[in-house]
C-alpha cells in the first residue's frame, strides 16, 4: 500500500474543501495573541511498529495473509526442491552434452523459481502492509487518547533504527499498555499458534517479508 499516495489523497481532499468551507462560513475576527505558558514536560516513548504487530489484530491479519499465501508458498518450496534435485544429477561422470542440457534447464527453472518467489513476496507485502495499515490508524488514535488521559505532553516513537533516543528509563514506554488498551477495546482475540509441522529438508523460500513501519 503507498502511503505517501494515500497521504497525498487525504492532503488533496482537504484543500478541495478549503475554498467551499471558506466560501460559506462567515468572516471571522482574528483570536487575539496567547502567550504560551510554560508547563513541565512528560515524556512517553513508544514502538509503534511492534505495537501493531503485538496487537491481536495485527496478528490476526498476519496470520490471515500466510494462510492465503500457503499455497503459494508450497508451489515455491516444490519448485525449489525440484532445482536442488536436478543440481545433483550434476556428477562427474557425467556426459557433457547431458551435462550441458541439464545445465540449461537448471537455469530456466532457477529463473522461473526466482520469478515465482519475488512475484509472490511483492503480493503477499503488499496485502500484508495493506491489512497492518488499517489496524495501525486505529490504535493510533487509542495511543493518542492514552498519552493525553495519562498526562503525557510528547510521545516519541522509537520504531525506527535511527530514533535519537538513546536511553530511557522503561517507565516511559507505554507500548505494552497501549497493546493491552487496544486488545480489550478491539475485543479481538488472538489467533491460536500454528500448528506444528513434520521436519522438511532445507529448501530456498521467499524472504521473511518486513512491513515497513506503519504511520500514525
Amino acid at each position: 500500500m503507498n502511503r505517501n499516495l494515500t497521504l497525498l489523497t487525504a492532503l488533496g481532499a482537504g484543500l478541495a474543501l478549503a475554498p467551499f468551507a471558506a466560501a460559506q462560513a462567515p468572516a471571522a475576527a482574528a483570536p487575539a495573541p496567547v502567550a504560551p505558558a510554560a508547563m513541565d514536560a512528560k515524556i512517553a516513548l513508544v514502538n509503534f511498529e511492534q505495537v501493531v504487530l503485538a496487537s491481536n489484530e495485527g496478528q490476526v491479519v498476519t496470520a490471515n495473509t500466510q494462510k492465503k499465501f500457503e499455497p503459494q508458498k508450497n508451489e515455491i518450496e516444490k519448485l525449489a526442491a525440484e532445482v536442488d534435485g536436478m543440481k545433483k544429477q550434476l556428477v562427474p561422470t557425467l556426459a557433457d552434452d547431458a551435462r550441458a542440457k541439464l545445465l540449461r534447464d537448471i537455469d530456466l527453472k532457477e529463473k522461473a523459481l526466482n520469478s515465482r518467489a519475488e512475484e509472490a513476496q511483492t503480493a503477499y507485502n503488499a496485502e500484508w502492509q495493506e491489512g497492518l495499515a488499517g489496524v495501525a490508524q486505529k490504535i493510533a488514535t487509542t495511543m493518542k487518547k492514552y498519552a493525553a488521559d495519562s498526562g503525557f505532553t510528547l510521545l516519541l516513537d522509537v520504531s525506527s533504527q535511527q530514533s535519537n533516543v538513546l536511553w530511557a528509563v522503561p517507565q516511559t514506554d507505554i507500548s505494552q499498555a497501549v497493546v493491552d488498551l487496544y486488545n480489550k477495546q478491539s475485543g479481538i482475540a488472538a489467533p491460536p499458534p500454528p500448528s506444528p509441522k513434520p521436519a522438511q529438508s532445507a529448501a530456498p523460500r521467499p524472504a521473511a517479508p518486513k512491513p515497513a513501519a506503519p504511520k500514525q
